[in-house]
């Protein structure tokens, strides 16, 4: 997860105690039993299909009423029409009116046409032992320093052809501003480069561009680098959001989808990405060494259009954005910190609360998406729970609803091994919901908000995306933030020729040590 560059508060903040509650216990052994999963799958179907079993009875009655109509009857109906001339009008104008207004102020569908993930060349890829003999020829770290990345490498669940930028494979590295750009611009272009030859769009039809980085906000913005490149039109919506993280992805993509709600008949594109030339930390602050053995090149562009027409064409269909900000705690907003060390060394902090701060921001962000795409039995049974503890007792242990009921999918960002462990006991997730996430981590390491996109293209290049299966994308940042974005799959969604696991998706899934 990425920081924000805001000014830092008192150390009195700093050292805020947090209380951090041990998890819940899993749920008792019976809970497991055939006869009961059947029950729970009995009564998810009756409360699914509620309002069609409670209609049945009415159109049973008007059926039977219709069919005793006679040639007689369906005349004097005509004949009290024809007298009630105005009613009929006023009626007719409503209908007209009412259905007008509601095509006017609907929604637009917002359609995921495709993505495109950028895959660097195999001459950047680090292998554990260079990053240590890289580290120590630097000279910069001390020998606790040394040793504490090697342990944070060993456990990160990171693979060995993970990928760092060109100028940290130097020796001495020479993270210069030139060098900055350069890695900006082979993540942008060879993401965009992909997407445009795989949708044959032409870049001059693009209507609105969104990009996020957190680190790296030069002058010209990227947003204009892009622009300059690809010579795109004159009017072009653009934005550029800096310093808002790892969860920034989800960000711009309802920005996008806010942006295609006003302008009609338009296509959006959305670069995510991190740059790490600038932001490498060559210090000895252990909790600001962290990033240096998590974070790997990465990045993703997104085409978007809402456009009825790209419907046949399109891979997704959006459902939900749902955004969550806990800034307002002092806590929250210092656990992902950049800062300069004792030693007046630039790097992103990370706090020992991480973990618990992301617990709660997901429960207030799972807290808004549970009533938008959980069915209705989840919600009952969530609803009695709650009442239950309010009215006989609080310490009741609360009904954490399924959410594997929702979806089919999950592309929870892979921030780190932690992240991912707490996400899949917490949701009482399967080892193959988190197997994208994982091997996200493992093959490509965190490339901050571009991670979701990584992951669903895994999900695709194992042929597990069928029509109708809806993905739920999550994501964490800094600030501290929790955003979900929920898509739909419109078709049964084949690998793009430039799926970033292509040529090495039977190698996956890997065992990974602890």
């Amino acid at each position: 997860m990425s920081t924000t560059s805001s000014h830092h508060p008192s150390t009195a903040n700093r050292g805020a105690a947090v209380e951090i509650r041990p998890s819940p216990p899993p749920l008792p052994n019976f809970l497991n039993s055939v006869k009961l999963k059947y029950v729970k799958l009995g009564y998810h179907y009756l409360m699914s299909h509620l309002l069609t079993l409670c209609l049945l009875p009415l159109i049973a009655v008007t059926a039977v009423n219709l069919s005793q109509l006679n040639l007689d009857d369906v005349g004097k109906l005509y004949d009290h029409l024809q007298y009630n001339l105005i009613t009929v009008v006023g009626i007719s104008a409503a209908t007209i009116i009412g259905t007008t207004a509601y095509l006017m102020t609907r929604p637009r569908p917002v359609y995921l046409v495709d993505y495109s993930c950028y895959r660097p060349p195999d001459n950047l890829k680090v292998k554990f032992d260079v990053f240590m003999e890289r580290s120590r020829l630097h000279g910069g770290f001390n020998e606790s320093a040394l040793e504490f990345q090697r342990k944070i490498l060993e456990r990160s669940g990171l693979g060995e052809e993970t990928y760092l930028p060109e100028a940290l494979h130097s020796i001495p590295p020479v993270p210069s501003m030139a060098a900055a750009r350069k890695e900006a611009e082979d993540v942008m272009f060879g993401a965009l480069e992909n997407l445009f030859e795989s949708t044959k769009i032409n870049p001059k039809d693009i209507g609105i561009l969104v990009v996020n980085c957190s680190l790296f906000n030069p002058t010209p913005s990227l947003s204009s680098m892009i622009i300059n490149k690809y010579k795109l039109r004159g009017n072009i919506k653009t934005f550029n959001l800096g310093g808002m993280g790892c969860s920034a992805g989800v960000i711009a993509v309802d920005l996008a989808k806010d942006m295609l709600q006003v302008h009609r008949n338009t296509y959006a594109v959305v670069v995510s990405m991190e740059n790490i030339t600038q932001n490498w930390y060559f210090g000895n602050k252990k909790s600001m060494l962290i990033p240096n053995c998590l974070f790997r090149v990465g990045g993703a562009a997104v085409l978007l259009s809402n456009k009825s027409a790209d419907k046949r064409r399109a891979k997704y269909k959006l459902l939900h954005t749902v955004r969550t900000h806990c800034g307002a705690d002092d806590t929250a907003f210092n656990c992902v910190y950049q800062e300069e060390d004792d030693a007046r060394k630039v790097g992103v902090s990370l706090s020992k609360d991480l973990m618990a701060i992301a617990g709660s921001a997901l429960k207030a962000n799972i807290t808004t998406l549970g009533p938008l795409v959980l069915p209705i039995s989840e919600q009952v049974l969530f609803f009695a729970s709650l009442v239950a503890r309010r009215i006989m007792d609080s310490k009741t242990k609360p009904y954490i609803p399924d959410f594997k009921l929702a979806f089919d999918h999950f592309c929870i960002h892979a921030g780190g091994r932690a992240v991912i462990d707490e996400l899949e006991k917490n949701l009482q997730l399967s080892d193959e919901h988190v197997e994208p996430s994982r091997m996200t981590l493992y093959r490509f390491g965190n490339t901050s908000s571009s991670s979701i996109w990584y992951e669903l293209a895994y999900t695709e290049a194992k042929g597990r995306m069928k029509k109708g299966n809806r993905v739920w994308q999550i994501a964490f940042g800094s600030g501290f933030k929790c955003n979900s974005a929920v898509w739909e799959a419109v078709k049964t969604v084949k690998p793009s020729d430039n799926n970033p696991w292509a040529d090495c998706i039977h190698k996956f899934p890997v065992k990974i040590s602890v």
